[in-house]
């Protein structure tokens, strides 16, 4: 009789142990956060940018010329373009600016990001005004400004695949698409929808 109500005192006393533990376990499976929304610029214009004549120029295939038979060459350095990409070379800076087909969109690509600056119509708001630039990073982070990328010299994409500092750009008449060749990250581009990935 005494083992049968100690039993039943261990038994109470265990549920009673029981009944904190799961209520903090409930609780603690409540601790995340997740933020909805779109990262923003901060507040600021900045300095003022650089005027200069805009040139207007067209891409050149690359001419190579061809070994001697019986040697080889490699060009550990230098970084492969997509085949049948046409390659974009960089200004003394290290940027290759370039302008859609249509000319409502201008971009600045370097090695860590491409920028692109158009009259969006559904950007999201930066100090009261729609942003009218968004950047994303070889990384894949992604930013909304309010800017002006100035008088660029802008090479004017056809319709077709580019490469330029390392990213892969693919100008179609729907809009642009930008993809790190070295992360897999990037944006597709155009007036009415910018997507990021």
């Amino acid at each position: 009789m005494r083992l049968l109500r100690d039993v039943r005192r261990n038994l109470a006393g265990g549920s009673l142990l029981l009944g904190p533990l799961l209520a903090s376990a409930l609780t603690l499976s409540g601790c995340s956060t997740i933020i909805d929304g779109k990262p923003v610029a901060g507040p600021g214009t900045g300095p003022a940018e650089p005027t200069f004549p805009t040139p207007t120029t067209t891409p050149r295939p690359s001419t190579t010329t061809p070994a001697p038979p019986g040697t080889t060459t490699t060009s550990p350095t230098t970084p492969r373009s997509p085949a049948g990409a046409i390659p974009l070379q960089p200004d003394q800076n290290g940027y290759v600016f370039i302008a859609t087909k249509s000319g409502t969109t201008r971009c600045q690509i370097s090695k860590d990001s491409v920028g692109c600056e158009a009259p969006f119509t559904n950007s999201p708001l930066q100090d009261g005004e729609h942003a009218n630039g968004v950047s994303v990073t070889s990384g894949g982070t992604v930013q909304w400004v309010l800017g002006n990328l100035g008088a660029i010299p802008t090479v004017t994409l056809d319709y077709k695949i580019y490469e330029a500092q390392g990213w892969k750009i693919d100008a179609t008449i729907n809009g642009t698409r930008f993809t790190n060749e070295r992360t897999g990250h990037g944006m597709f581009v155009s007036i009415d929808k910018v997507n990021t990935f």
